[in-house]
Formats: structure tokens, sequence, C-alpha cells
């Protein structure tokens, strides 16, 4: 898997989000999430969603994923 794979399939799973993934060996990701979605879900839940939208990836072919999810209030207040 590369980053891009992982990126296109979380974002297929949200409407319009901002997401980034980055990996330096495509087996450990760090993904930055951003979607509507999100919005009055704790961390957990949000981690969930994300972890849904790649399956049976995770633990196989994506051994670690660091997720950052964000609401578009919550990065945009983030990016001030």
């Amino acid at each position: 898997m590369t980053p891009s794979d992982v990126q296109a399939l979380i974002a297929r799973a949200f409407e319009a989000p901002l997401v980034r993934v980055e990996s330096d060996d495509d087996t450990h990701f760090g993904a930055l999430v951003v979607a509507s979605e999100f919005e009055g879900l704790r961390a957990i839940a949000r981690h969930q969603l994300v972890y849904k939208s790649l399956g049976a990836l995770v633990g196989n072919e994506i051994h670690a994923l660091s997720i950052r999810a964000f609401t578009p209030a919550e990065w945009e207040e983030a990016e001030r």
C-alpha cells in the first residue's frame, strides 16, 4: 500500500473530506482526516470510522495507522 492508496480509500468513505496520508515505509501510516461526519463524535468514534474505511487492510498491509481526525471547524481553528 502506498500513501496515495490509503488516502483514496479513506476519502471514498467521507463526503468532501480533506485527507492527507504519509508513510516512510508503506506499512506504517499517518493520516490527517477532516470531515463533517466527525461532528459530535468523540475521538474513538472518529477513528473507528477511518478504520472502517480501510477494512481488513488494517493489521495486514497497513501495519500501523496514526490518525488525526478533525471536523472542518476544528481544523480551521487548528490552522490559525
